[in-house]
């Protein structure tokens, strides 16, 4: 059976997201569709504003045949981490081709600048020169790539593109990179009819109404019947542990700099956005400190992630009919642990996963019913209809 692969968070599912799928599906109609997803928290260092349950029932409504989770460890990472597991999870399920959307949507020139920021010892050099004269990293990084290629790369689906292609080429994987044309901007914080970008529906997520045209009928209907959640839910307990931790650097991606602002800054904030700009730097993306804050608030330490940094297992989220047919024909091929149900699975990762998901639960009410739900959650299955 032959196969596409997706890397997505679906944060929320969207019309963009549909359209993609719609135009594998125009080119590939047969192959079984499998999308790394990541869980209840973001690469962005932020909660997923609906649980990764119903984001894969939205994504599997749609047209997806199976959906694998993305762990913490590397969701909440720099890109290079994210793509490492995003790509790894579907070279394991043995995926035959990897599309991204791109803004340039040419291939070519994306593989060219991948193989140049492998091979070529003076890129990550020229990124740090680029860095100590005060820009952040992707700034260095297009900077760089324009200097050793002459090709200006900057819009982020690209960049992000190139990590995929980049993770491929490392580990000699044998997943063939393609690409879709990008019909809006990723980081457009405006909506933009039909189909915006889930920065400017995440924005405007408190009037429904005014983001529905830019929405699938099953995405809006969940969003109005649902819990949606914020960073700012989590700011009391983020400020708790700021004031009350003696050693913030002990935190993966906390820098002793960052700390030392942090503590400073922290009885002045009333929230998260407060607290990034009174800490936020030259040198440290927003991202950046989200993602670093993240670690904090679930309290993921350095010595957490030092031996945690290959991928140890496959967690199914969902699969139809399609999903679990494909499951069955390579189940004897795929070489890392299937986790379908947790039962008394002893993972590092997977427990670091589970605490974060208390972590993500502490807006409801029901709380520990929602945690119950990673270990008696039945995967959902849609049974295709007769024709």
């Amino acid at each position: 059976m032959a196969s596409v692969g997706i890397i997505a968070e679906y944060n929320p599912f969207h019309n963009g997201h549909l359209y993609q799928i719609k135009k594998i599906k125009e080119k590939y109609p047969n192959d079984t569709i499998i999308v790394a997803m990541s869980g209840n928290f973001t690469q962005r260092g932020e909660p997923a504003i609906i649980d990764k349950w119903q984001r894969t029932k939205l994504a599997i409504e749609s047209g997806v045949d199976l959906v694998v989770e993305i762990p913490f460890v590397f969701t909440t990472q720099s890109a290079d981490y994210f793509s490492y597991a995003g790509i790894t999870l579907l070279e394991s399920l043995k995926v035959d081709k990897l599309i991204f959307g791109s803004e340039s949507n040419n291939i070519e020139d994306l593989t060219e600048i991948a193989k140049e920021q492998l091979e070529n010892e003076d890129f990550d050099k020229l990124v740090k020169i680029y860095s100590k004269f005060g820009n952040n990293y992707p700034t260095s990084l297009a900077l760089a790539l324009k200097d050793l290629t002459g090709k200006t790369i900057k819009e982020p689906n690209d960049i992000l593109g190139i990590t995929y292609i980049k993770t491929i080429l490392k580990y000699q994987y044998h997943i063939k990179p393609e690409t879709i044309k990008r019909t809006n901007n990723y980081h457009n914080e405006k909506l933009t009819g039909t189909i915006s970008s889930a920065t400017a529906i995440r924005k405007e997520i408190d009037h429904l109404e005014k983001i529905k045209s830019s929405l699938p009928e099953n995405t809006y209907q969940t969003l109005q019947n649902t819990i949606i959640h914020k960073k700012e839910d989590y700011f009391t307990y983020l400020k708790y542990k700021i004031i009350t931790e003696d050693h913030l650097e002990k935190y993966h991606l906390v820098e002793n700099d960052l700390a030392k602002k942090l503590k400073k800054e922290i009885l002045s904030c009333n929230n998260y956005e407060e607290l990034i700009q009174k800490v936020k730097s030259k040198h440290q993306t927003y991202s950046k400190i989200s993602r670093s804050l993240l670690q904090i608030l679930c309290n993921n330490t350095k010595e957490k992630i030092k031996n945690n940094t290959k991928l140890t297992y496959i967690r199914l989220l969902g699969f139809n009919d399609q999903g679990r047919k494909y499951l069955n024909e390579y189940k004897k091929q795929i070489t890392l642990p299937i986790i379908s149900k947790i039962t008394k699975e002893k993972d590092e990762i997977l427990e670091l996963e589970l605490n974060t998901t208390k972590i993500y639960t502490l807006p409801y009410k029901n709380a520990k019913e929602e945690y119950k739900k990673e270990y008696q959650y039945s995967l959902y299955k849609k049974e295709k209809a007769n024709d």
